[in-house]
């Protein structure tokens, strides 16, 4: 657009916004003429963030903020276009919208820009189910942000936020919870509804429980993300916790609300083998060191487990590193000298205060006893 007619532009946007907002228009043109790009894309970036700017943002992006886009940080100017795609008519206008801004910000010095666009364009792609050119944008993002030393957390939560989609879409439940984890940590919970927050929250415990490599939740249960679970999904906050601690009382009475979701009930099975699993692990963690030693009946006893499943759960624990030992087919004893670490509940915490009291009560028994044995040497 000829640079003449930007005050006749911005003159007829100012007439169409609503009353609270024309006076930034007068600063906009200020800002232009003045060739202050930095307070001018500040200022756009404010407007664009009022909801009222919505049907204004397309053009004011086409025809005014293009005029010197390459004069301003190409990261807002990114911002910026992300704001304007999503008044684009379809997905199909807003992809080809996105892929023209990847490749005008595709310059040696704006990658991070570069890759802020190209995830936008994944995006775009997974909601038209094109999952394979989704995998390709994320990898190409990936190896771009893997060069850098270190680039702005927007980019690594878009980053972020788009893998664990894509990964979802795929129910790959292990890389959707540690994608899904790592875009949390790069933003305010804040930022995000009670809606979303509880979205990610139902999510994130739905992978946990049916992933079947996830056996440690500690770290979602100690994610502040979790207390989104209120009301009607307490329910499941309270089973990660029962997995967490072994509690199979606790899962038996809980179990009644995994047909009120699909994954759950399509690994039920899955499930109840987590939970003998965790069970097991946490018979062994209230042991001490030197008493880890286990019948395959006490392992029945304390795990619920059929008898003859004992053999099959323990080197299912093994081969997972869940715990570390051996074990004796013949005599039917499990001998385990590592239990994996995990987080722990105040019950679990007051089991570890007393056996911490049991071995500083054992150390001055030892004591007292090389003091009365051994007088004569101390003596000398």
């Amino acid at each position: 657009m000829n640079v003449d007619t930007i005050p006749d532009f911005l003159a007829e946007q100012r007439d169409e916004a609503p009353a609270d907002l024309q006076h930034l228009f007068i600063t906009f043109e200020d800002l232009w003429e003045r060739k202050l790009w930095h307070q001018l894309t500040d200022t756009l970036i404010e407007f664009f963030h009022h909801k009222e700017s919505a049907h204004q943002r397309l053009p004011f992006y086409k025809t005014f903020i293009l005029t010197f886009a390459d004069k301003i940080n190409q990261l807002k100017l990114v911002t910026l276009a992300l704001s304007a795609a999503t008044q684009c008519r379809d997905s199909q206008e807003r992809l080809s919208f996105l892929e023209s801004l990847a490749k005008k910000v595709d310059n040696p010095n704006s990658q991070d820009a570069h890759v802020y666009a190209i995830v936008a364009v994944a995006t775009v792609k997974l909601e038209m189910e094109e999952l394979e050119g989704a995998r390709k944008d994320l990898d190409k993002s990936e190896k771009i942000l893997d060069s850098f030393d270190s680039v702005e957390t927007i980019v690594h939560a878009a980053f972020y936020r788009v893998n664990a989609e894509y990964y979802q879409a795929k129910l790959e439940f292990a890389s959707y919870y540690r994608n899904a984890l790592l875009y949390l940590a790069c933003i305010d919970l804040n930022e995000l509804t009670p809606a979303e927050r509880r979205k990610r929250a139902y999510d994130l415990s739905i992978a946990a429980l049916v992933s079947d490599t996830i056996y440690n939740f500690g770290e979602l249960l100690l994610h502040p993300i979790l207390d989104a679970l209120v009301k009607e999904d307490a329910w499941l906050r309270d089973l990660l916790f029962a997995f967490n601690r072994g509690d199979l009382a606790a899962y038996d009475v809980l179990a009644g609300h995994i047909s009120s979701n699909p994954l759950l009930e399509e690994h039920k099975a899955g499930l109840r083998q987590k939970i003998y699993l965790a069970a097991l692990t946490e018979t062994v963690f209230r042991r001490p060191p030197h008493d880890r030693a286990m019948s395959f009946k006490t392992i029945a006893e304390e795990t619920k487990v059929r008898p003859d499943e004992i053999e099959h759960l323990i080197m299912k624990a093994l081969s997972l590193g869940l715990l570390r030992g051996s074990i004796d087919q013949v005599d039917e004893i499990a001998r385990i000298n590592w239990v994996q670490p995990k987080v722990l509940d105040m019950g679990q915490i007051d089991n570890m205060r007393l056996r911490l009291k049991e071995w500083d009560s054992s150390v001055n028994q030892l004591g007292n006893w090389i003091e009365t044995k051994g007088q004569d040497v101390w003596a000398a």
